[in-house]
């Protein structure tokens, strides 16, 4: 794929128009498409007004910025993408919205045109199957802001034809992007594998062991997180993580390890979402500033209990997506880094420490609370039993 491909991409909401100025940075013309004039006249307002910024603070020239924002053109009729050698599609996680759109691409495009989703949460297989030829769709997960954050997960779908992943995770690398390849199930990896920091963060809160302030602060401060799950959660916004929450769960077959809170739900349905708001787990003034982050006083033991149970369940997911093969141990650890921002990959710090005692903290919760939530991978306990490292 040469960087004169024209490159499609639907949506023009801050994903859609993220991606198309990631592919016009790249060299390619770049149609940015949306049914919604007003949606893409913001979107190209807004991309021009990035492009302005990244001038005045010296990361482009004058000149680059020019040639990039003339490169992308907008449109409101599909017939606009005919000439595209890929479409990205970044619009409503709706799967019969998704579906109608890709079989009206399928038949507008050239044979050789690759398709694209950028699903988080819906499954490509089931996407791609509204197409007639449904080996040429793949997933291409993005992560906001698309411009700045590196991952890219490539996922193939049941029918994807190899060639098509291969030369979707090329052209992601010629990007300036980080892709890794994983299965078709249920959140991928950062999705799946980052439930708990969330929700045994809530857990330990619902049961008293430490505020959300506490916890917070020892995930920062002892476990070098870069941000706290409650106002990471408020900063992603409360309605959107509970609905990750609630898919992941409901696509597993309801599999207690992604089973949502009733904390999470109460926050939502109070309309506390969070920054967005104004309101959530903390509350914000008029600039999106709490008091999250004043550095309460937290008992060292305490702490690392904290840190201790969230990094076990974390570990244990990790371990559990590469005992099912949703992607390689370097790709789970790289998505975890490079996606969420994690200090370190969940499988090379489980070997600090070592299977076998990761093993026992999983246990010891399982025979105190005598619940499925934290039920050992069966890879970390044959690891354990085989004193082996992941890396």
């Amino acid at each position: 794929m040469s960087d004169k491909m024209i490159v499609g991409v639907i949506g023009a909401g801050t994903m859609g128009s993220g991606i198309a100025q990631v592919a016009a940075q790249a060299g390619h013309p770049t149609v940015l498409f949306d049914t919604r004039k007003e949606a893409v006249d913001k979107a190209m307002t807004g991309l021009q007004r990035t492009l302005d910024k990244l001038v005045e603070k010296g990361k482009l020239e004058a000149g680059t910025a020019k040639a990039i924002g003339d490169r992308i053109t907008p449109a409101t009729e599909i017939k606009a993408l005919a000439g595209c050698g890929l479409v990205i599609e970044a619009i409503v996680e709706d799967l019969a919205v998704k579906k109608k759109v890709f079989a009206e691409l399928d038949a507008l495009l050239s044979s050789d045109a690759l398709l694209a989703t950028n699903t988080s949460s819906l499954s490509v297989t089931a996407i791609a199957a509204a197409c007639t030829k449904p080996g040429r769709v793949v997933g291409l997960h993005f992560f906001n802001p698309a411009p700045l954050m590196p991952l890219v997960e490539v996922v193939p779908g049941v029918a994807t034809d190899p060639r098509a992943c291969d030369a979707a995770r090329l052209l992601m690398t010629a990007w300036g992007k980080v892709p890794v390849t994983c299965k078709d199930t249920p959140g991928f990896i950062v999705n799946r594998v980052a439930r708990p920091y969330y929700g045994e963060s809530i857990r330990l809160y619902e049961e008293g062991v430490a505020d959300m302030a506490t916890i917070d602060h020892a995930l920062k401060t002892i476990g070098g997180f870069r941000m706290g799950p409650f106002e990471l959660m408020d900063l992603i916004g409360n309605d959107i993580n509970f609905t990750v929450t609630r898919t992941v769960w409901e696509s597993f077959f309801y599999e207690p390890r992604y089973r949502p809170s009733f904390t999470q739900q109460r926050m939502v349905e109070a309309g506390w979402l969070g920054r967005k708001t104004g309101r959530g787990y903390y509350i914000y003034d008029e600039k999106g500033q709490s008091a999250v982050g004043a550095a309460p006083s937290v008992a060292p033991e305490l702490g690392a209990r904290i840190v201790e149970r969230v990094l076990a369940m974390l570990i244990n997911e990790a371990a559990d997506a590469l005992h099912l093969g949703v992607a390689s141990k370097e790709d789970i650890d790289l998505a975890m880094t490079k996606g969420v921002n994690y200090p370190k990959g969940l499988l090379a710090w489980a070997d600090e420490k070592g299977a076998a005692h990761w093993l026992s903290v999983l246990d010891a919760l399982q025979a105190e609370f005598g619940e499925d939530r934290y039920r050992p991978s069966p890879l970390l306990r044959r690891m354990a039993r085989n004193a082996q490292r992941f890396h």
